[in-house]
Parts: C-alpha cells; sequence; structure tokens
C-alpha cells in the first residue's frame, strides 16, 4: 500500500518533495497508526462489502472498518455476521490490492467467529475495532483477541472506542481514563490506535453538532476530548488517538459563512473546487480536520468516500513543516532557538523536538509536498482521478 499511489508517476513527481512510503499491514506500528489516514466505515450488512473494498482501495482509501456494531439493526446481525465472513473470504479469493481491513464487534465471541470462519482467509483481516470500551469491557475483548491471534498465527490489531458513559461522565472520567490506559499498556504490542466515538460522547447529552460547527465547539464533547488526549496522547508512550467521525456529506441550507478562505484557491486558479468542497460541506470537515491536528489527533474515521481525499491531502508534510523538523532534528542535543528558514517562527530545539519526529513519521505516510505546492492543489489532483 501506499497513499497517493492512484496518482500516475508524473503526477506524483510534480506534487512531491519526497514521496509517501510504501508499507504493509505487517508494518512497525508507528508507521502503521499514522498511516491509517481517513478510515472508512460501512455496515457489515452491505451485500457488495467485497467489491467496494476493492474499488475504494483503487480511490486511495488504505484502511476499512466492516461494523457490527451500530451500523447493523439488532434484527439483522446474523445475517451481517454471514455476510461479513462471505464477502471477506471473496476478498481474499480475489487476489488483488486490499487496504488495511477491520471489522468492528458488538461482543467479544465474535472476534472467534469471524477469525475461526474466515480459516486461511484470515490473513485479509488486520484486526478489531472494540466498542464502548472501559477497563470493565476490555479485557474480555483484548483476551479474546489474543486467543484467536494464537490459533490462527496471523497478527491481529486492536483499535478501541473510547465511548462508554464512564469515560463521558465528569465524576468518573479520570479514573477510567487512567484505567483503560494501564490496561492497553499491557497489550501494548496489538493496540495500533484509539479511537474516539464523538457520536456517542455527544447522545450521552442529548446532543449533535451541525454541519456549521466542528466538534470543538460543542465543549463538553471538546473537554472530553481533551483529556483522552491527556492520558492517550503523550509524547513519551502515548497512542495515536484519531479523530472523530465527520457525519456530513451533502449540502443544505446554511446558517454561517463557508470555513474556506477564496485566497489559496484564487492563487492555485481552483475557483471551482472550492465551490464543489462547500457545496458538500467538506469545508466544515476540513476546518475540523485541522483542528484535529491541533488537538493531538491523528486520522479521521469517516462514513463517505468523498471524505478521504480531504482528510489525506490535508495530511501530507508541507515543505515548511519539513524544513522545521528538519532544522529541530539536526540541532545539537544542547538545544538551542533559531529563526526557521522560512523566517517567519522560531526553532527550539528541546520542546519541539517531539513534534519534529512526530512530522517525520507523517512525512513517510504521506510524503512532503514541494514548496510550491499546497493543499489545494493536493486535494485538487486527488479529486481529478
Amino acid at each position: 500500500m501506499r497513499h497517493f499511489d492512484f496518482l500516475d508517476a508524473a503526477d506524483r513527481q510534480r506534487l512531491f518533495l519526497r514521496e509517501p512510503e510504501t508499507f504493509s499491514a505487517s508494518a512497525d506500528l508507528e508507521l502503521l497508526s499514522v498511516a491509517l489516514g481517513a478510515t472508512l466505515y460501512s455496515p457489515a450488512s452491505r451485500p457488495a462489502l467485497a467489491r467496494d473494498i476493492a474499488r475504494r482501495a483503487g480511490e486511495g482509501v488504505v484502511s476499512v472498518v466492516a461494523c457490527l456494531e451500530d451500523a447493523v439493526p439488532d434484527a439483522d446481525v446474523p445475517a451481517a455476521e454471514r455476510n461479513v465472513l462471505t464477502q471477506l473470504r471473496q476478498v481474499a479469493e480475489n487476489g488483488s490490492a486490499i487496504p488495511l481491513v477491520f471489522v468492528r464487534v458488538r461482543r467479544q465471541e465474535q472476534i472467534a467467529m469471524i477469525v475461526d470462519g474466515l480459516g486461511p482467509a484470515v490473513g485479509v483481516l488486520s484486526g478489531f475495532v472494540l466498542p464502548k470500551f472501559s477497563d470493565e469491557t476490555g479485557p474480555a475483548f483484548l483476551d479474546a483477541l489474543a486467543d484467536a491471534e494464537l490459533r490462527c498465527g496471523h497478527r491481529l490489531l486492536a483499535m478501541p472506542v473510547l465511548e462508554s458513559a464512564a469515560i463521558i461522565h465528569a465524576e468518573t472520567r479520570a479514573q477510567t481514563l487512567h484505567a483503560v490506559r494501564q490496561l492497553l499498556d499491557k497489550h501494548r504490542e496489538r493496540i495500533l490506535a484509539v479511537r474516539l466515538g464523538a457520536t456517542d460522547l455527544s447522545a450521552a447529552y442529548g446532543l449533535r453538532r451541525s454541519r456549521d460547527l466542528t466538534i470543538y465547539d460543542v465543549r463538553v464533547v471538546a473537554d472530553v476530548i481533551a483529556d483522552i488526549v491527556n492520558v492517550f496522547g503523550r509524547a513519551r508512550g502515548g497512542y495515536v488517538v484519531t479523530g472523530p467521525v465527520w457525519e456530513y456529506f451533502t449540502g443544505s441550507e446554511r446558517m454561517f459563512k463557508p470555513q474556506l478562505r477564496e485566497s489559496p484557491f484564487v492563487e492555485h486558479d481552483e475557483r471551482r473546487l472550492r465551490a464543489r468542497l462547500i457545496a458538500e460541506d467538506l469545508d466544515g470537515l476540513i476546518r475540523e480536520v485541522a483542528l484535529d491536528r491541533a488537538n493531538g489527533l491523528t486520522g479521521k474515521t469517516v462514513i463517505h468516500p468523498s471524505h478521504v481525499a480531504a482528510v489525506h491531502a490535508l495530511s501530507v508534510v508541507t515543505h515548511e513543516e519539513f524544513q522545521d523538523a528538519t532544522d529541530v532534528l539536526g540541532t545539537s542535543a544542547g538545544g538551542g532557538v533559531a529563526s526557521s528558514a522560512y523566517r517567519n517562527k522560531m526553532n527550539e530545539s528541546k520542546p519541539h523536538t517531539a513534534w519534529a519526529r512526530r512530522t517525520m513519521v507523517r512525512a513517510r505516510a504521506f510524503g512532503v509536498a514541494r514548496e510550491e505546492v499546497s493543499f489545494v492543489d493536493l486535494l485538487g489532483a486527488s479529486l481529478q482521478q
């Protein structure tokens, strides 16, 4: 797999100073967790799931989740279980390049059922998404995952979702988060990333953000996210925490002005691209992705293919970021401060080192843009495919 591999060689050479690295499902967790990018969720009941996975992989999707939990009505779960096994076996039989494939289960027993049911086709499966994860529910899920991995001899990774009531409510949040952290540390070798269940977090208060707002405008949920990053996203020994889902994908009446400045699109002669992004409500998604990164989150859960290109274009390391990270990491261990090569900020060696290292991992996964290339160019090239 490689991000932006759907672009032809000439486009990649035009856009990238350093192209994204090729990686596989067996890559080290540091790279793989960042390379998840926009993780596309689909109901496990979709009758054309195998075809969809192959098609989306060709369009740039690198990670997908077949959901057996909230996306499937309770009465349809048995049929969805049978369907996901049939579809994943078909994926294995097709033999074409596939993205990282995960199944979101609703009960720990489904882990063994999926792994055993796939049999020789289990190699298509990268792991499981574990919902409503807490220190009380987590051990059973992780034990089931370890047992299944031992039986099949294939590495299976976990992505717990933090969305339970004990994490949402202020009186139990700190204790629960620290207990979950201790649990995950015991299973660090199979924890790929920590995911956020913003829909459930919001539902606990009867809230739902509108298309004109980001999750960071919903203060009660933003506070939970901040606490999760505080516990799990630390520079030393932390985990990748992924951005919450963006729910909207079609345009409708708007209350506020669009959240995209005109000038970058005018400068790159992409006025029609800006109009398209606004019409499809992707300007809100773009703003939220920028805020995700500012708040310590990496990648994002998405529920529509149209979201993927925006998330990935924003994940590419800019030339300025790469230059700053290179300068910071090239400074002697003694520390110090210097003006950036772009002459617009100060780079401090010691406090910026953790940021620089994370930036270099993102550069491996998503590449480094050329000096004159912007997000607008990357997104425009992606959407033309």
